[in-house]
């Protein structure tokens, strides 16, 4: 069962990015049927703060949005303790509250702060954890998103991806002598955005290293597409590719030393590798039919990747070190697209039933598809990095929006944008 909650539209908290967040509401539409009820105390601040967002705002947003966890109301605490002398577990179990966060802000020397804050387990009265950060206030919203991950990571045993990053590109204007895109990069909860490049040239296919400090992506600034490479805080930009033809679909190898991509500089589009080291190619496709979108095993052993071999767009792997090839999807006459899942066993694509595109599920050794999204013209799915949940692009109400779906598709939330269509998102890998 799922327990909707649809159009509750949760209003983004003080940003401190750049420039205003392109994506400034979530609307969760569902979570599991059963959530996990926890109490997110105001931490106490010692000091003026008064201009930024509460931390226990932020981490109850992010608990929430993750579909798993129900957080208490502050207005229906009854009691704001800030250490263990203050937590009485009745007060607690009458709210029916199964984990308690507490935690305070200060000032620390050098104009930083400290931040601190404790877990405890209600039912078993239990000190859970115990830590503290020493911030910059420009590290407000990441020590927040680190408490996220934390508390999630204790009480469902997965390592949570709060403190991760999203990239996706905002288009402006399309289809007028105004167009403009950016290719941005934002919080997980889609705040602090920021730009990479802006462009009057569409940006297509944009990809994180491993280690979530370059990315990969294609521009049509030189007139036809290309390949370029780009520090994500740096200055560091290089064009990789501007061969005549398709240059497209890159893709970083999990030890970050290669990139697979698409080119037709010889005629049909083709799979290559790029060793970034020498930037010599390696081709790893030879056929008539369009061979396209690879992406890497997670094991770096195998590529997946999309062709039209059997006369409609189909899912193949191919094994690296034995040029293997083997199609793992049969079902429907469309499934493009396709990610591996951190455990090598799973793949999530794009999935036509019916005319409408979704985002399906597959496993690949029982051979059992899922669908997980009941949007229309869903496209671009990517998994983020502790593989419980993906980002795709999808239309609302005639404009492109991104939403993310729990890798079993129970738990479901939008991020609309206010400044234009949102598409091609990638989710980063752990940062920290």
């Amino acid at each position: 069962m799922i327990r909707a909650a649809t159009t509750l539209a949760i209003m983004a908290v003080v940003s401190m990015s750049v420039h205003a967040s392109t994506l400034d509401t979530i609307v969760i539409d569902s979570g599991v049927d059963d959530p996990i009820r926890i109490a997110i105390v105001p931490f106490k601040v010692t000091g003026s703060l008064q201009n930024e967002s509460g931390i226990n705002d932020i981490v109850s947003f992010d608990l929430a949005r993750s579909g798993q966890f129900d957080p208490v109301a502050s207005e229906n605490m009854l009691s704001h303790p800030h250490n263990r002398q203050q937590v009485f577990f009745r007060d607690w179990r009458i709210l029916k509250a199964q984990y308690l966060v507490i935690g305070a802000v200060q000032p620390a020397e050098g104009g930083r702060w400290d931040v601190s804050f404790e877990l405890y387990d209600i039912p078993n009265e239990r000190q859970l954890i115990v830590r503290r950060y020493n911030i910059a206030l420009s590290q407000w919203r990441d020590v927040a998103h680190r408490i996220s991950d934390a508390v999630y990571e204790e009480v469902t045993g997965i390592r949570g991806a709060f403190s991760t990053k999203i990239m996706y590109v905002l288009a402006q204007n399309s289809g007028t002598a105004n167009a403009t895109y950016r290719l941005e990069v934002a919080d997980s909860d889609g705040e602090r955005s920021r730009t990479l490049l802006a462009s009057r040239e569409p940006i297509l296919s944009a990809s994180w290293a491993p280690d979530g400090k370059r990315v990969a992506y294609v521009t049509f600034e030189t007139g036809r597409p290309s390949i370029v490479i780009q520090d994500v805080d740096g200055p560091y930009r290089e064009r990789l590719t501007n061969f005549t033809g398709l240059n497209g679909s890159p893709v970083f190898s999990p030890d970050g030393r290669q990139l697979a991509m698409v080119l037709s500089k010889d005629g049909d589009p083709e799979i290559f590798i790029m060793d970034l080291a020498n930037r010599s190619l390696r081709q790893i496709t030879r056929h008539h039919a369009i061979d396209t979108e690879p992406s890497w095993s997670p094991d770096g052993r195998h590529i997946i990747f999309t062709s039209d071999r059997p006369g409609r767009p189909q899912i193949y792997q191919l094994e690296l070190a034995t040029n293997f090839l083997e199609r793992l999807t049969f079902k429907g006459d469309y499934n493009a697209r396709a990610r591996l899942m951190p455990d090598g066993k799973h793949l999530v694509f794009v999935h036509r039933q019916n005319g409408v595109f979704h985002i399906a599920w597959q496993d690949l050794e029982r051979d059992n598809l899922q669908i997980l999204t009941s949007t229309s013209l869903d496209e671009s799915p990517s998994l983020a990095p502790n593989g419980t949940m993906l980002i795709y692009a999808t239309q609302n109400q005639g404009r492109g929006i991104l939403a993310v779906v729990s890798i079993d598709g129970r738990v479901k939330y939008r991020l609309p944008s206010s400044a234009g269509d949102v598409r091609e998102p990638a989710w980063s890998p752990f940062l920290n």
